[in-house]
């Protein structure tokens, strides 16, 4: 008998894997915070004999090799990847025993285009693939993003994923489950396809880019459907590949209003995790909001200008630590202050919560246009299907650098759902703009009549 455990990391939209039989297992692509790995380890009775990394990641650091170092696993790393601390380097075919017992092994299939090194790692048990872990080569539906490493290799590697995934369709059997790393939400994923949370070898045959489209037709499509890179990404790969610290996920200094007021005072930022709703309703001025949970790490890590202290303001403790621990595994380290409450506790005496108004599409359909500006913080990908006319254009990770760019007058600010709407309004409120959060579904804008369809798309106007 053997067992896969998926260890879901949702903010990142990744995962990680825990693999083996009754005494031993492997943990592929494990994340910084490592104590849920161990702690999925002991749930099991196994030691992990194993680590494996199917690539020097770019968009998470990595845990592997603090995982490796607390069990005393071997730390498999493929071998073309350039990294500074001792490993067990990978090469195509190398096989190594994961529960002897059990029959299982781990075999390395050479899998680039993901990266140039990207590895990926069949669990055979008697001789047979039961499930292959394919990191970011084949995911569901679609594969993973070939424009990481340099712009110069961008075509070629695009050109090796579709060979890699014709190798893994060819050498494994139609049941074999595949596991991939990315491609839940990822923006290591080159795009977010349908399909199911689970797939095998024979449904991607079916279904994936990669298998059913001949190369030339495959790389045209990936590459134009490549989207921004977040720009913390610079900062992953080298810190994977000179080997990330223990991490720290003890509660840090606690800042009092007079604190948290010097800290904005000497340009630091001051980051509200409450809802959006709360936030709007009452914060401290100058400070920014990034929700607690959903997509946390990704966009605070992507907009804050990198190694930026931060102080981090929650409505409890347990709000704070879970956001430290997603904060933890994209290299923000620790938190410099921290406070727990609501805002009458973070202003100073005598002074009242900065706020805001929020407002639906409806709102905004009913409303004169005269001194309103219409801003448009989604991707460039998502307005080419259809946006306002004549709303402004600056997706949310460019804002804070183009502020100067969005004209005068009231700013009502939508994204596709509310969440990066509320980021974007949290920075022009922090600057003196006049805002309104547009807290809404964008479906509610075509049904408003507001949408004008993409012409590129070859759609008419919006009825």
């Amino acid at each position: 008998m053997y067992f896969v455990d998926t260890i879901e990391v949702p903010g990142l939209g990744n995962r990680s894997y825990l693999a083996g039989g009754e005494r031993t297992a492997v943990a592929v692509d494990p994340p910084r915070d490592i104590d849920r790995v161990i702690a999925a380890a002991a749930q099991r009775g196994v030691r992990i004999s194993h680590v494996v990394e199917t690539h020097v990641h770019n968009d998470y650091v990595t845990g592997g090799l603090e995982l490796a170092r607390t069990t005393g696993a071997a730390y498999l790393v493929p071998a073309g990847a350039r990294v500074s601390y001792a490993r067990v380097p990978v090469h195509d075919g190398d096989r190594h025993e994961v529960d002897t017992a059990a029959g299982l092994v781990l075999r390395a299939l050479a899998t680039p285009g993901h990266t140039p090194h990207h590895t990926s790692y069949a669990l055979e048990q008697d001789g047979s693939a039961v499930a292959v872990f394919t990191g970011g080569s084949l995911l569901i539906g679609t594969v993973g993003r070939p424009d990481l490493v340099e712009p110069r290799l961008t075509e070629d590697l695009a050109r090796a994923q579709h060979a890699s995934a014709h190798r893994l369709a060819a050498e494994l059997p139609d049941e074999t489950a595949v596991l991939p790393t990315h491609g839940f939400g990822s923006f290591c994923a080159s795009s977010q396809a349908g399909g199911g949370e689970t797939t095998t070898i024979g449904k991607e045959k079916a279904d994936n880019t990669a298998l059913v489209r001949d190369v030339d037709t495959f790389v045209a499509g990936l590459l134009a459907a490549l989207d921004d890179i977040p720009a913390y990404y610079a900062h992953m790969g080298p810190a994977n590949a000179a080997g990330p610290a223990p991490v720290d996920l003890t509660p840090p200094p606690v800042a009092d209003a007079d604190e948290i007021a010097a800290r904005l005072a000497a340009g630091e930022w001051v980051v509200d995790l409450r809802h959006r709703v709360a936030f709007a309703a009452g914060h401290v001025a100058g400070s920014f909001n990034f929700e607690s949970g959903g997509q946390l790490a990704t966009y605070l890590a992507w907009l804050i200008p990198w190694g930026k202290p931060v102080t981090l303001l929650a409505e409890s403790a347990d709000q704070l630590a879970a956001a430290q621990r997603e904060l933890v595994r994209v290299g923000i380290e620790r938190p410099a202050a921290a406070a727990t409450g609501n805002p009458a506790h973070w202003v100073p005496e005598g002074t009242d919560p900065a706020s805001f108004p929020r407002a639906t599409f409806t709102d905004l359909a009913e409303r004169p246009r005269d001194g309103v500006v219409v801003l448009d913080v989604r991707r460039a990908s998502e307005r080419s299907g259809g946006f306002i006319e004549g709303s402004v254009h600056i997706p949310v990770h460019s804002l804070r650098d183009r502020l100067g760019e969005v004209p005068a007058g009231q700013v009502w600010v939508h994204c596709a759902g509310g969440m990066r709407a509320a980021v974007a309004a949290s920075l022009l409120d922090a600057v003196g703009r006049d805002v309104v959060a547009v807290d809404d579904s964008f479906d509610s804008a075509v049904r408003a009549g507001l949408v004008v369809r993409s012409r590129e798309a070859g759609q008419e106007r919006a009825a």
